[in-house]
């Protein structure tokens, strides 16, 4: 029970610098810790039984990164700039590898649930996911194939320019 109250007390520290959170506690008399894990319970409930699961994979997907990239673009620092174009460039590749097996990945149990997941540890700046498949697969892919890819974007860009 008193580690519980430690996250408690840790989460409401951390929700105490955004300024919609607290005034969303000060108006409704509802602490914020619990708006929070009500909120997120919500969400999981959704999600899990795939009521909006999609609408809510994808607001967690887009939502927070761009507000977060909006961010980033805002400031002078280069490396949150990085951070968030590592999370497109792998959140493209996840969406075309799942458009080819979405017929299949539909039908696993709590699907969007894991999908939801999956997109928070790719941002999650304590996870850094985005970071580790970009180094670890992404990366050394498109450098095996840089040169064919750029050939073929080159004779697609004369053809169209062309016509």
């Amino acid at each position: 029970m008193e580690q519980f109250k430690n996250y408690q007390a840790q989460l409401n520290r951390e929700l105490s610098k955004y300024p919609l959170i607290v005034k969303l506690e000060r108006e409704s008399n509802i602490p914020k810790t619990y708006l929070v894990a009500g909120s997120v319970a919500l969400v999981s409930f959704m999600t899990l039984f795939n009521i909006w699961g999609q609408l809510l994979s994808n607001l967690v997907a887009w939502g927070y990164p761009a507000y977060a990239s909006f961010k980033a673009i805002e400031t002078t620092k280069t490396d949150d700039d990085t951070q968030w174009l590592t999370y497109w460039t792998v959140l493209g590749f996840f969406h075309i590898v799942e458009f080819f097996s979405d017929i299949i990945l539909y039908w696993i149990p709590f699907y969007f649930l894991l999908k939801t997941s999956f997109f928070l540890w790719l941002f999650l700046p304590q996870t850094k996911g985005a970071q580790k498949l970009y180094v670890g697969f992404l990366r050394p892919t498109l450098l095996n194939h840089e040169k064919d890819v750029d050939s073929r974007l080159n004779k697609l860009k004369s053809k169209v320019i062309h016509f």
